[in-house]
Parts: C-alpha cells; structure tokens; sequence
C-alpha cells in the first residue's frame, strides 16, 4: 500500500502559484529585452541602372531593413548612378544612397549645393574598374582605344568620371581621340556583342551579374589597367581615392581563364546627410552590417563589409546615428 499523501489547502496552492507567476514574470523582465520602438515613416533610397550592383544591394538590404525596421517605408529610386545619387541625396530628394569616394569628393571639391551636409554611415565594399574588349580585339592597352567606339556610361555615373579619368592618364581626350558612347551597364553588354562597341568601361563590385552572364556567353577579355595608377593620381583632387588593385582569377572565369587582372579599384559608401533622424540612422547602419552575410549570399560584394573599416567613411565625417552604432559594438 502506498502511504497517503498529504493534502494541499486550495487557497495556500493559489498563494503559492501566483506567487511563482510574479517571480517568473519578473525574471522574464529581467532576462528579455524590451522591445525598442521601430522608426517609423518614409525613405528614399537612390540606387542605380538596371541589372548593376547597387540596384541589387538596395532590394535585398530594403527586404533586411523590413525585417528588422518594420514600420518604415522604404522606396527605390533607380540612377545613373554615383554621381546622380551623391545629387540627389545632397538636394533632399532622397535619403540614403551607395556611392563611390572619388564621386563624393568631386561634388564636395565642386562646392555643390548641401555638399556640408553629406554624411557617411557605412564604407560598404570596393569597386573594380572594369575594361571590357572582345578576346580578339586588338586593344591591349588603354592608350590603344584611340578612335574605338567606347561606351563610358552614362552622364551621372560613376564609371562616367572614372572612364574619363582614366582616359586622360593613358593619354588620351575622351571627347575626341574616341567615339563616346553614353549608355550603361544594362546595354553594355548587349551592345559589345552585336558590335555596336568596341569596347566598354565599368565600374562595379565582383563579380557583376551582367559581365558574368556575358563572359559566359561571348568571349572577352579584360584589358588591365592597373600601371595608370600613378598617372590619376597626378590629376589631383578625388583621383587620390583609386588605388592599384587585382581582380581575383576566380571573378570572372570563362574570361580570365585562370589569370588575374591588374586593374584600379574605389571604395563605396553609404550615404546620407545630417538631415536623417540619428535613431534611424543608427538602426539603418546596424542593418547593413547584421545583413552582410545574408546580402553577400546573392551580392558577392557586400561580403567584403567588414565592421573593422565601415567606420571609416573618408571623405565625409560619420553620421551622429552611424557613430552611436559603432560605439554600442566596439569591443
């Protein structure tokens, strides 16, 4: 027989439970962070041609800003890219933007409208120039595109100022010693397939999908243009933002076939100015760093974010909010 178990007055087992519910209700206060107040209202967000890097970034770091600020409203506005986006972010007509250094400090050396009030949240990923010819294309160097149909992007880009930049220190004019073709990336490809062009300068992180995709159907190569370097920085001003770099043999393999690629690279910056609310700057900047891995997955660039440099967004000062970010995640 088992021995009887004692009996548990119902209103000290009421006492007892409620009593248990209070002291779990406050551990739980405890342990679990309240949750913040999201941001709220509208943003614009300038991101780039079709089918180029930037405009890929703003859709998946849109998707990740839904996620993580969901009462705010972000709207994509394409460009021509960075010099556009520099533009407009400085006249308020948007918020937010990716742009090349060398792009931000020719509207700053240029004394250009709100050029004061531009502020930098994030240096995000490199871009790599990008000469393009078909593989058996005479055109071995830069100084050799001399009368070449050449498309140089489009008038707010900024593979426009680079392609320009780098024109001149191969010694060339590139008004006149070439046929200037102003289109961008989302033709570019298209037009060097059906000899439209000869050849085609871009400016993109690595790899970029429409260079890819045409690499693997049409063969070309790319024409290095690493040796330019000390020439564009002899120009002065925002050339002082290229530097000598490589495109891995990995970027492009149908084209590089195993080969790397001296070449010149820029870094790029999240944009804005000290017009955006400080609390909803500092959540924007904790997105794109807390997305970089899921972005990375479709935007192979956006892996090179790294914590360590995103703060340093030479040639604008830190946003307000972006600083309080780096500061709540400094070791």
């Amino acid at each position: 027989m088992f021995p009887a178990l004692p009996r548990i007055d119902r209103r000290r087992a009421l006492r007892g439970g409620t009593g248990a519910l209070v002291v779990l209700g406050l551990l739980l206060w405890w342990v679990l962070p309240l949750e913040e107040d999201s941001p709220r209202g509208e943003v614009t967000f300038s991101t780039g041609v079709r089918s180029g890097v930037y405009e890929r970034y703003g859709k998946l770091l849109r998707t990740a800003l839904a996620r993580d600020v969901p009462d705010l409203d972000v709207t994509l506005t394409p460009s021509e890219g960075s010099q556009q986006n520099v533009r407009r972010v400085a006249s308020g007509s948007a918020d937010f933007t990716v742009a090349a250094a060398d792009a931000v400090e020719k509207y700053r050396l240029d004394g250009r409208p709100g050029a004061d009030r531009l502020r930098g949240c994030a240096r995000l990923y490199d871009d790599y120039v990008q000469l393009v010819v078909p593989r058996g294309s005479s055109v071995l160097a830069a100084d050799q595109l001399r009368g070449k149909r050449v498309a140089v992007g489009q008038v707010g880009s900024g593979v426009r100022l680079i392609a320009n930049r780098v024109l001149r220190a191969a010694g060339l004019d590139p008004q006149r010693d070439i046929e200037p073709v102003s289109i961008g990336i989302d033709t570019m490809t298209s037009a060097l397939k059906g000899g439209d062009i000869d050849a085609f300068f871009w400016s993109g992180g690595l790899p970029t999908n429409s260079v890819r995709e045409l690499s693997e159907e049409f063969d070309v190569r790319f024409v290095e243009l690493g040796d330019l370097v000390d020439a564009l920085h002899d120009q002065g001003g925002a050339s002082r933002y290229y530097r000598a770099s490589v495109m891995p043999a990995d970027a492009y393999p149908s084209a590089q076939q195993g080969t790397a690629v001296s070449t010149l690279a820029v870094a790029n910056l999240l944009v804005t100015t000290d017009r955006l609310d400080p609390e909803l700057t500092e959540r924007l900047t904790r997105t794109v760093i807390d997305s970089r891995d899921h972005i990375g997955g479709r935007v192979h660039a956006a892996q090179l974010v790294d914590l360590r440099t995103a703060l340093y967004t030479d040639p604008l000062p830190l946003h307000d909010g972006a600083r309080s970010y780096y500061r709540s995640v400094k070791p």
